[in-house]
């Protein structure tokens, strides 16, 4: 084994958002959460997350980019020491799991419904045993992710992956063939808090989904046609279903109304669907390219400035442009 103080370069992770094209809520659990059917693929648009060994001290991260809260309250640190503690009789102690220095570049909208510090957490936990020269059952890792949060377990599927239970269920799908979708992006600057929209949408009402059962279906065809080897340009087609495939977007509305006119907007722009990823309050349509995304990316951003869009929440909207990744992106 690598003496881990020895180790002179970072270990870099790139970790991506993912996208949830379908969700489904199929069941209250006796835990208290919710199960899920969700179809999910990550993004070309990542953190970028290094990890560098301390020579003493405590585990530390700097955050760069938008404000994510308290260091230590950040789901990195939290991976850490996970990982730290699951490393330690494969490290000979803890002399072989020495303390970290993280540096987190967030280019990844918070607090979006784009997984971006599940994500972040996924990539803490596998570059951490890269820094300290250890390696664990995938198994093992999987469980280890799950205990970190519900989220992050789908990041170690590498491409479009089946979300079952409350996260912890990950089927790994096929990547999608052809040239990568692009993807519009568009993140309202209003707080909506994961926990809200489930306890929203379990009270019933008009913030439970209006037709119960249709979105599990579409996310079960989903799921086979990727199994199948679906065609990208298939999958833009189907843009439309796809938009009206999230269980939860009556109970994001219920909890942030503001988003109600602001997407009406937004479809009469864009002058076609608008989707949700999970619990919100992102937006987005697909493209058949990244350019044609960027084009509307730029127009989007032009309205917005002059206006032509209702004000929702507290400033302009995040308005980025992307692609469907087949994989996740890593370094060292």
């Amino acid at each position: 084994m690598t003496d881990p103080s020895r180790r002179l370069a970072p270990v870099v992770r790139l970790a991506p958002a993912k996208l949830n094209l379908t969700l489904a809520v199929v069941g209250r659990r006796r835990d208290g959460f919710h199960d899920l059917h969700s179809v999910v693929v990550p993004l070309a648009l990542t953190d970028r997350l290094s990890l560098a060994v301390r020579p003493a001290g405590e585990d530390t991260l700097h955050v760069r980019g938008p404000e994510t809260g308290p260091p230590g309250d950040n789901l990195v640190l939290r991976a850490v020491a996970v990982a730290r503690r699951a490393a330690l009789p494969a490290a000979g102690g803890p002399s072989g799991v020495p303390p970290l220095a993280a540096r987190l570049d967030k280019r990844i909208p918070v607090a979006a419904g784009l997984g971006g510090g599940s994500s972040d957490a996924a990539a803490a936990l596998d570059g951490a045993l890269e820094a300290w020269s250890v390696d664990l059952p995938a198994s093992t890792r999987l469980a280890l992710a799950a205990e970190v949060g519900s989220d992050v377990p789908l990041f170690a599927a590498g491409g479009p992956a089946l979300v079952e239970g409350r996260g912890e269920r990950v089927t790994a799908l096929a990547a999608l063939r052809g040239t990568p979708p692009g993807v519009l992006l568009v993140t309202p600057r209003v707080p909506v808090a994961t926990a809200d929209v489930f306890a929203a949408f379990a009270a019933g009402g008009p913030a439970a989904a209006p037709a119960a059962g249709s979105t599990r279906l579409s996310s079960e065809h989903l799921a086979h046609e990727l199994r199948a080897g679906l065609r990208a340009a298939d999958l833009v087609n189907r843009a439309g279903v796809l938009a009206a495939a999230n269980d939860l977007v009556a109970a994001t509305a219920a909890v942030a109304p503001a988003l109600v006119p602001f997407r009406r907007a937004l479809m009469r722009w864009l002058g076609g669907p608008v989707g949700q990823s999970g619990s919100g309050p992102t937006l987005w349509s697909l493209y058949p390219s990244l350019a044609e995304a960027e084009a509307a990316a730029g127009r989007l951003r032009d309205a917005a400035a002059a206006g032509e869009l209702p004000a929702a929440g507290d400033g302009p909207p995040s308005i980025i442009a992307t692609t469907i990744s087949s994989s996740q992106g890593s370094a060292t």
